[in-house]
């Protein structure tokens, strides 16, 4: 089968490996019919993690069909956090934060590739008639709405009254941004330091964008910041933007550079949360939101064959891209 190899800072290549083939019975063989590059595939392929062995199959965000056993044929949504299943964090249904899960696309083989072995416990059906390209983004869906969540139960008042300044248009503030408006939320601002992705966003919803390259959010003035990006320089601008009372969503993990300033934190008790990843509810609920068509009709994501993957991280890496999300077709 063909896949795209990573082997190293900048070089990522599309060959041919042996077929996936089943090892353990618990685990099927499913066939990608679509996979989405996320920030953390670009933070690796920009060599950000050093530590990672190569080569290797990036890739976690994909929809695909079961081809090994009984249910072979059956349209399915990858849950690429494989979780131990007997802690007390996934007995209290926070498998997310399971400290012995494993991930597809990290600790085994990922995604942009023709096929991928998946436990039978991560697959998610999909409906029959919905389009592959939107079913993969369920991944960074789920992300979103968990941190929408997580941000309502912090929040004093309620959530559709809220002030929300999103950092980062890429995938996970576009949908972040789109949850919060299917809850009723009218007051949201983008800001995106990209110019191409700034149009992009502007044609995406209703709300105000803020080129983040030419003017920065005005300082106190949103009640929920939601960071999708994770820089030193999102975090500054978070935490300037806050108002007394707010609350800041941390989603993005670009950078783990910067300090941040304690002590306005504390005299305006402004809370600081992190949102990592998703449960196992947030991904059925986000499968379930997209194929209804409550976030939008997606018309912002970019298709590209997976044999033209190499081109596709290098035109993510020149910032060349206005897509919030590129899908990879093999």
């Amino acid at each position: 089968m063909k896949a795209l190899h990573y082997l190293g800072p900048q070089e990522m290549v599309y060959s041919e490996i042996p077929d996936t083939t089943v090892g353990v019975q618990e685990e099927v063989v499913v066939a990608i019919n679509a996979s989405g590059i996320c920030g953390s595939d670009l933070h690796v392929y920009r060599g950000h993690h050093p530590e990672r062995s190569v080569p290797a199959i990036l890739g976690h965000e994909a929809a695909g069909h079961i081809l090994s056993g009984p249910q072979t044929g059956q349209p399915v949504v990858i849950n690429p956090l494989i979780a131990c299943g007997s802690c007390k964090l996934c007995d209290s249904r926070r498998s997310n934060l399971c400290q012995q899960r494993v991930a597809i696309g990290w600790h085994r083989p990922g995604t942009f590739a023709e096929q991928v072995m998946v436990p039978k416990d991560n697959l998610i059906p999909m409906p029959q008639d919905m389009n592959p390209a939107h079913a993969a983004l369920t991944e960074p869906a789920a992300t979103a709405i968990h941190a929408t969540r997580l941000a309502e139960r912090a929040l004093f008042g309620s959530i559709e009254s809220t002030a929300v300044l999103v950092i980062g248009a890429g995938s996970i503030g576009l949908l972040s941004a789109l949850a919060l408006q299917a809850q009723g939320v009218e007051q949201i601002t983008i800001t995106e330091a990209n110019a191409m992705r700034c149009a992009s966003a502007a044609r995406t919803g209703d709300w105000k964008i803020i080129d983040g390259a030419k003017a920065a959010p005005p300082p106190g003035a949103y009640d929920l910041i939601i960071d999708a990006v994770g820089s030193h320089t999102s975090r500054h601008i978070a935490l300037s933007a806050v108002g007394a009372g707010g609350v800041v969503i941390h989603i993005g993990l670009a950078d783990n550079d910067g300090a941040i300033d304690v002590q306005r934190m504390t005299r305006h008790e402004i809370t600081l949360m992190g949102a990592y990843t998703y449960t196992a509810q947030d991904l059925e609920d986000a499968l379930h939101q997209l194929h209804r068509g409550l976030l939008g009709d997606l018309s912002w994501i970019e298709t590209r064959q997976l044999l033209d993957g190499p081109n596709a991280f290098r035109d993510l890496d020149a910032g060349r891209i206005a897509a919030g999300k590129i899908i990879l077709i093999p």
